[in-house]
């Protein structure tokens, strides 16, 4: 799991902190589950942001190609950053 920060303005922020009370939850439960419904839930949804990144680096040209590149971004120094070396 990971922490965000958002920033609403009041009106929503009230909206959501009544939404939550009635429901017995915490806001940060309510957005979590309103986010997941909207974009993790819709397989159509999920089908169509997956189409729309293929081949999105197709026609770059200061990179060899994206497996190379990609590659190399994951090496070199990331375990020493992470205190594993």
């Amino acid at each position: 799991m990971r922490q965000t920060q958002l920033h609403l303005d009041d009106q929503i922020w009230m909206t959501l902190q009544t939404q939550a009370q009635i429901a017995g939850e915490t806001v940060s439960e309510l957005v979590s589950r309103a986010a997941r419904d909207r974009y993790k839930s819709n397989p159509e949804e999920l089908r169509k942001g997956m189409i729309g990144i293929v081949g999105l680096w197709k026609d770059r040209t200061d990179i060899e190609d994206s497996e190379t590149y990609v590659r190399n971004l994951r090496s070199g120094t990331r375990l020493k950053r992470l205190g594993i070396e």
